[in-house]
């Protein structure tokens, strides 16, 4: 049994409360409103973000991050991807100099476009570094909440860290592998809502489903494709954080990025979308990260760049589908075709 504290009590994080209560740890769910956490202590259940799914009595509920934070051997951190760095400037003088800090946000940094694991090492002391892992995978928090079969990955270049991650969080619902490769597992995580929203938009303008099969399979190759060129293992884009992350993303209508994109598709106003979901849609600001870091990496994300064109630029998304399969005509393993083969 261990201490833990989980920083966000929206559905994700108290999804991972949950796995965590049921595993017997001592869990504190912070959350930035009181009147909340007296909700969520009252009816041990969030009705706001995640109802139906039963609160072990082992999770409580609390507005105060010392309180949160004392004494805790693992620091979850699953607030939206913005603030990330403005929670960790608060929090960061009450967690314990031996704790270990597990990201389970998705996203980047828009100002600086930095992975989130770098925005948290940058909020600890560097004697903490060692300890910052992830936790991603292909996991909607109403089905973990839900206690169904889930596979998810903690990822740390540290053995020992990944595997106290993989230790706190297994049990014969919720299934923990481990991976070295930290900057893989978490552009994976963010970059698959891009490719999320696309999917979405082509359900919502009626197509079928050889385009959503084609939009996935090439949206992995572009997200492979910069994830290598920001040392990324190319592996990890094959694995549960990368298609398995994808494959339920895009398919699933627990999915707010295929929501939020069903409805562009359908012709509503990002803005009216955004305002009516009353959560985030990470894929958004991720949109705009990616292709910029598209941009600067000098990779070439076809899709990516559509979404955006859709997103900041108003472009109608049918226009973008066009745009798409109108391009110069290609093949499908470029480094195979121009390389392994000889050709």
């Amino acid at each position: 049994m261990e201490n833990v504290a989980v920083l966000g009590a929206g559905s994700w994080g108290t999804a991972l409360a949950i796995v965590l209560g049921d595993n017997g740890h001592k869990v504190k769910l912070w959350t930035l409103d009181q009147g909340d956490a007296h909700r969520l202590n009252l009816k041990k259940e969030n009705i706001k973000f995640l109802k139906g799914c039963k609160i072990p009595p082992n999770v409580h509920a609390t507005s105060d991050l010392g309180e949160a934070l004392f004494e805790a051997k693992a620091v979850v951190i699953s607030v939206p991807s913005h603030a990330v760095r403005s929670v960790l400037k608060k929090a960061g003088k009450y967690i314990h100099e031996d704790a270990f800090v597990v990201n389970s946000a998705k996203g980047f940094e828009l100002d600086s476009l930095k992975r989130l694991s770098h925005v948290i090492k940058e909020e600890l002391p560097r004697s903490m570094h060692d300890n910052v892992a992830v936790l991603s995978g292909p996991s909607h928090a109403e089905e973990v909440g839900a206690r169904m079969p889930t596979a998810v990955v903690a990822a740390s270049k540290h053995r020992a860290v990944a595997e106290f991650v993989q230790d706190i969080f297994i049990n014969n619902r919720f299934r923990v592998y481990t991976n070295p490769d930290i900057a893989g597992v978490e552009l994976a995580g963010a970059l698959k809502n891009v490719i999320a929203l696309a999917a979405g938009m082509a359900d919502g303008l009626g197509f079928g489903d050889n385009t959503k099969s084609a939009l996935m399979t090439r949206g992995i190759v572009e997200i492979a494709r910069l994830g290598v060129c920001m040392k990324a293992h190319f592996t990890t884009f094959a694995g549960l954080t990368g298609i398995g992350d994808l494959i339920v993303t895009c398919t699933s209508m627990h999915s707010r990025n295929r929501r939020a994109g069903i409805q562009l598709g359908q012709g509503r106003e990002l803005e009216d979308i955004l305002k009516d979901m009353g959560m985030v849609v990470e894929g958004v600001k991720t949109t705009k990260a990616a292709y910029l870091l598209a941009s600067k990496h000098q990779v070439e994300m076809p899709i990516t760049e559509q979404v955006h064109r859709v997103l900041y630029q108003g472009l109608n998304p049918a226009d973008g589908v066009n745009n798409l399969m109108g391009r110069d005509r290609t093949k499908e393993m470029e480094e195979l075709a121009l390389h392994g083969m000889g050709w």
